[in-house]
């Protein structure tokens, strides 16, 4: 198959899998993939999941790789705490959160981490526009620092909350506290709510 051809057909895609490929030609020879993975035409994201190499330094794009190599998933943690600047370090890794279980993927694009939480938790994201009309699943700001907190319970005292470097101003500009504490209600903890409650105070939220 000439790859022009197939470009033309899933570039619009960003991201496709090989069974993608099999439902457009039944009769696509695989090792196309192979070959244009090495001839940088493609990159492998993971088995199965492949991506237009012209398109890794589009903006975002590793959020919307995150989403699309590990079904369901929306970012969140402290990738989605930095992309409010609420916290002031780069993330590099990307952290997700999934119904399915805890796993990891590396490729060219980055790492990304997945959490697992469970069905009735997975809510509380936006959709962000990206390239293409498509969207990035993106956790809102009061439950990326829920999902933080309760994935991760050695956050237990004033000292440890000032050492998630939380920008003061930002979450007093950001946070919606209401929308917060409802969400809250959702995870039926009570050990995170006492954390949650310590947070806030010391915050001055």
């Amino acid at each position: 198959m000439v790859y022009e051809d197939f470009r033309e057909t899933f570039v619009d895609q960003v991201c496709f899998t090989s069974n993608q490929v099999y439902a457009w030609y039944p009769d696509f020879d695989k090792n196309n993939l192979s070959r244009w993975v090495a001839k940088n035409y493609l990159i492998k994201l993971r088995n199965g999941f492949y991506m237009f190499r012209e398109l890794s330094d589009t903006p975002n794009i590793s959020y919307f790789v995150s989403n699309r190599i590990y079904l369901p998933s929306y970012i969140s943690l402290q990738t989605a705490l930095a992309f409010y600047g609420l916290i002031p370090e780069a993330i590099i890794n990307i952290t997700a959160i999934s119904t399915r279980k805890t796993t990891i993927f590396t490729n060219e694009i980055g790492s990304f981490t997945y959490r697992s939480l469970v069905e009735k938790l997975f809510t509380g994201f936006d959709y962000k526009p990206f390239l293409k009309g498509r969207t990035i699943l993106m956790a809102k700001p009061e439950k990326a620092l829920l999902d933080l907190l309760y994935l991760n319970a050695y956050y237990n005292s004033e000292k440890d909350m000032l050492e998630l470097r939380l920008d003061n101003d930002m979450l007093k500009e950001t946070l919606d506290v209401n929308s917060l504490l409802k969400m809250l209600i959702n995870y039926e903890n009570k050990s995170l709510e006492r954390r949650v409650g310590l947070l806030l105070k010391l915050y001055e939220l």
